[in-house]
């Protein structure tokens, strides 16, 4: 198998674990809360992470990141910005809103394109602004017709926008950048699981069987895989070719929300996603077009 053939590999199956299997995990804890879920995330990340940053010879990076204030300022805000993210998708999928989330991962990459516009002063086609202007009208024809603006996936799309803003402001390596982002967070939730412990209303072991303890140990492994798998991928592809393969997350948790879960869709709500389908379609056709213009 050639190099790029396995980067293809790698996405498409980081994107699916991303927006198939992450869903289906944390259905399979919806009935902890979503919050101590979320702790249990960051935990099992940090003894996930620390073994395989030594493995990769990443920890004098690592000190190296640590030190610098600037770097730090910047993961702190990009901390805050994936704990959200995180917290709400785990709610969201724990709630049957599936398809809210699946929504705010189509609308991420138009985000992106507005955030870059605003923040890296980078040139936006007019291909783009009408994708974008299709997204507008998307929404508004769900705030028309369903009375409520998609705050889940909107509250999912920018909070990861954000959150790729920041960490291309300080350029470090994804596994050393998400490490210091779960160990600034980690003393915070060893605390409040103690605090759930001390008050007998811990779910790990305490008051949960067996199973669900142990898919409740799986939420580091959950967070840490398909990063690998993305990272395996970058280095092996093109980062515009690997753009187009992050619809296979949104396409896969859609796919799971209307035939697996059941969820309500209506032709309301097929009329939001085919516009943003829409969108989609001009926007990709635009970055098609920009590669192979720059070759």
């Amino acid at each position: 198998m050639s190099k790029e053939a396995q980067g293809y590999f790698y996405a498409t199956f980081a994107f699916l674990f991303w927006g198939g299997l992450s869903p289906i995990y944390f259905k399979e804890v919806a009935t902890i809360d979503s919050t101590e879920v979320l702790l249990y995330r960051i935990v099992f990340s940090v003894f996930i992470l620390l073994p395989l940053i030594f493995y990769k010879k990443e920890i004098g990076l690592f000190f190296t990141t640590i030190k610098d204030m600037r770097k730090i300022k910047y993961l702190l805000a990009s901390t805050f910005f994936v704990s959200i993210n995180w917290l709400i998708f785990i709610w969201a999928v724990s709630n049957g809103k599936i398809l809210e989330t699946s929504l705010g991962y189509y609308i991420n990459p138009l985000v992106n394109v507005v955030f870059g516009y605003f923040f890296f002063s980078e040139r936006v086609s007019i291909s783009q602004y009408f994708a974008i202007f299709i997204a507008l009208l998307a929404v508004i024809y769900q705030l028309l017709t369903l009375g409520h603006i998609p705050y889940i996936a909107f509250s999912l799309a920018f909070s990861f926008a954000f959150y790729g803003l920041l960490r291309k402001k300080i350029n470090v390596s994804s596994q050393v950048g998400l490490f210091v982002e779960v160990l600034l967070l980690f003393p915070f939730a060893i605390g409040y699981l103690i605090y759930l412990y001390l008050y007998g209303n811990l779910s790990f072991i305490q008051n949960s069987s067996s199973y669900i303890s142990f898919m409740l140990f799986l939420a580091g492994f959950v967070t840490v895989i398909p990063l690998l798998l993305f990272n395996s991928a970058a280095i092996r592809i093109r980062l515009t070719t690997l753009g187009f393969f992050q619809y296979i997350g949104p396409t896969a948790s859609f796919l799971l929300a209307i035939f697996i879960y059941n969820e309500d869709f209506n032709n309301d709500k097929l009329i939001t996603f085919i516009l943003i389908w829409f969108a989609l379609v001009i926007f990709s056709f635009d970055s098609i077009k920009k590669v192979l213009i720059n070759r």
